[in-house]
């Protein structure tokens, strides 16, 4: 009984050293510079850029394979971002400040048909055949695939709604503590 155990562990451990030596000397050094490029961009994964992820858009960024405005989800800020690290003048005007945006399931109109579920790339939907779907809030990415297919149009992107974790206050040329000071006075 205990050579066999002996045997397995020596196997192990050589085999373990071997695969940390061919790691270390075959390393492969990635470009630092999509790197950077992946760490500016929301990190989503939506694919509404139309590469499989954000490493495959910072990838096509690095080799100047796509426009600074590829993101979507990110509007001007990432645009502005990206044009700021590869040192090149961007055009905002064409570029819109998306609102965070979550799919919602109307109850009443969907059918259970699972086509929602098949395209989602996250994962976020839930259901099953022929019953009604719902989106779980924290994986949505607001990528609108779900919306797309459809055919009852019971999914809608809505405006995420403030919570006390999101919630900011809206900054205006008006004093907003002079508004509250009248009514704490009462």
């Amino acid at each position: 009984m205990i050579v066999p155990i002996l045997s397995l562990t020596v196997l192990g451990v050589v085999l373990g050293l071997i695969l940390g030596l061919a790691a270390r000397y075959f390393k492969v050094e990635g470009n630092p510079l999509v790197d950077e490029l992946e760490a500016l961009l929301p990190g989503s994964q939506c694919g509404q850029c139309g590469y499989p992820g954000c490493t495959g858009a910072a990838q096509a960024l690095a080799d100047g394979n796509a426009p600074l405005t590829l993101c979507p989800p990110g509007g001007r800020a990432v645009v502005a971002a990206l044009a700021a690290k590869l040192g090149v003048e961007v055009d905002l005007s064409g570029v819109q400040d998306a609102v965070p945006s979550i799919a919602d399931v109307r109850e009443e109109l969907c059918i259970g048909c699972t086509r929602c579920y098949k395209v989602c790339p996250t994962d976020a939907i839930l259901g099953a055949a022929k019953h009604i779907h719902a989106v779980f809030k924290e994986a949505c990415t607001a990528c609108g695939s779900c919306v797309d297919v459809c055919p009852t149009e019971a999914i809608l992107l809505r405006p995420v709604p403030p919570t006390l974790q999101s919630w900011s206050w809206v900054k205006s040329g008006s004093q907003p503590l002079a508004a509250n000071e009248g009514a704490l006075a009462a």
